[in-house]
């Protein structure tokens, strides 16, 4: 039995999901989770790597307690993130989130060499604060030192490829999350690199999903008990997420849906014109060169943030439940920069609805049903601005990812847009992962066969729009 191994890393946990193909279906089985967090550093708020890298290491021994081991790996995580490593491959500086305030005015910093308009035309990248593009100037602005010091450039996945294999690679769909991609030459932007004085020896050559990086180091080898091939799938989770929806037809609405929901469809060729711009929309690069045509939206990370600030005291089945028993009609901008990293989401929602001189929830549910609502709301909006820049009529909704399982989020987005939605598979972005790594070893032949494989495979839960 040939095992797939994907490791999927988001921003509030991590999994080791096997996959493997039998009876014309493709199986999974989740060995292997862990937390995942934002700690606190030097006043900063940074991701824990060695924690990450560790618990990968746990995943892998996991494989071999159970006698299951992986033909490849692959590791997928978030986007934009990235570390700079000096001439003795040590981290420079801290590994910095993309939740930190670090960027704030840094677009204005890049706007004094390239204007809003003329980035997009170039990359076709949503402007949101967080990019890479503006982390780095952050660093060239307050930090010099160690942009300076700087020999590699590696986004968070690469850099974890790197530590099991010793092989520095730069994967493309992930690196088009920088803002420093060409939307249509598809390889780094030697221009803007260079108008913006970012060192060109940091930009090395992109590898495409199903390059095979390397074996498992020596002592990495030791420490697991085996050997395997380190694949690279589409390493930005979105990608891999949108590898696994299956797609009834040409015209179906695509949301990856967790901490992030990312609503959109897949072009053969970006959109970059000002209309697209000023609606907001991404162009991130995809498999085989596919675009992710899409916007980001907060997500369930409105939600996640609440329970949090609750002490974990009630079950995302108990919000979920709290929401769809309450009446309230007030929504919030599921978008507004307040909602990124606040102190309190609780807060953060009552204080918006404040503001904007709206209704405040009496209660818990309310303030449920106000998110749900608010996220709904999000996704039809963001389905009619679709529609109208690519002259599209759209026939469903595919859902996929953790929040395909959130039934009442699932009916209300069905309600609100009027179109219906098909929920499933829940771990999209493991199942892209997997499916790419089947590619790389022919046991799928292509995109196509691997979707029809995925449709059989999995049940897919389908919600009515009345």
């Amino acid at each position: 039995m040939d095992y797939f191994l994907a490791i999927d890393i988001g921003a509030s946990s991590g999994r080791h999901i096997l996959g493997h193909f039998k009876d014309g279906k493709i199986r999974l089985e989740e060995i292997y989770r862990f937390e995942n967090s934002i700690k606190i550093k030097d006043n900063k708020l940074c991701w824990d790597l060695k924690a990450i890298f560790d618990n990968i290491l746990n995943g892998l021994k996991k494989c071999k307690e159970l006698n299951k081991i992986p033909k490849s790996l692959g590791i997928d995580t978030w986007g934009v993130d990235f570390i700079l490593l000096d001439s003795e491959n040590k981290i420079i500086g801290d590994s910095v989130s993309y939740r930190d305030s670090r960027t704030q005015g840094m677009d204005t910093e890049v706007q004094k060499y390239i204007s809003d308009s003329e980035l997009y035309a170039k990359t076709g990248i949503q402007k949101q604060i967080f990019n890479t593009i503006y982390q780095l100037m952050a660093i060239k602005t307050q930090n010099p030192e160690h942009i300076n010091k700087a020999e590699s450039f590696l986004m968070i996945p690469d850099y974890l490829n790197f530590l099991f294999t010793g092989v520095k690679t730069n994967e493309y769909t992930n690196a088009t999350t920088t803002g420093l991609v060409n939307a249509k030459s598809k390889d780094w932007d030697r221009g803007i690199i260079n108008c913006l004085g970012f060192p060109k020896k940091l930009f090395v050559g992109l590898s495409m999903p199903k390059t095979i990086v390397g074996e498992l180091k020596e002592d990495i080898k030791n420490k697991v008990g085996f050997n395997c091939q380190v694949i690279l799938p589409a390493t930005h989770d979105t990608g891999s997420a949108f590898l696994a929806v299956p797609a009834r037809d040409e015209n179906a609405v695509f949301i990856s849906s967790g901490t992030w929901s990312l609503i959109g469809v897949e072009n053969s060729v970006p959109i970059t014109n000002e209309e697209s711009r000023r609606l907001n929309f991404t162009n991130e690069g995809g498999f085989d060169y596919r675009f992710r045509y899409l916007k980001n939206i907060m997500g369930l990370w409105i939600i996640q943030s609440i329970r949090k600030d609750l002490g974990k005291k009630y079950s995302f089945a108990e919000l979920e439940e709290m929401a769809e028993k309450s009446s309230f009609d007030s929504i919030i901008d599921v978008n507004d920069q307040r909602f990124l990293s606040p102190h309190n989401m609780i807060d953060a929602v009552k204080s918006y609805l404040t503001d904007t001189r709206k209704p405040t929830p009496a209660n818990l549910g309310e303030l449920m049903q106000c998110v749900y609502k608010s996220l709904a709301t999000s996704y039809n909006d963001s389905i009619q601005s679709l529609k109208k820049i690519t002259k599209r009529d759209f026939t469903s909704i595919n859902i996929v990812g953790g929040g395909s399982r959130d039934k009442y989020l699932n009916k209300l987005t069905a309600k609100i847009t009027g179109l219906p939605v098909f929920a499933g598979p829940g771990e999209g972005t493991a199942l892209g992962n997997i499916i790419v790594q089947m590619m790389a070893f022919g046991v799928m032949p292509d995109l196509k066969t691997a979707r029809e494989s995925i449709v059989r495979s999995f049940d897919i839960t389908k919600y009515d729009p009345n």
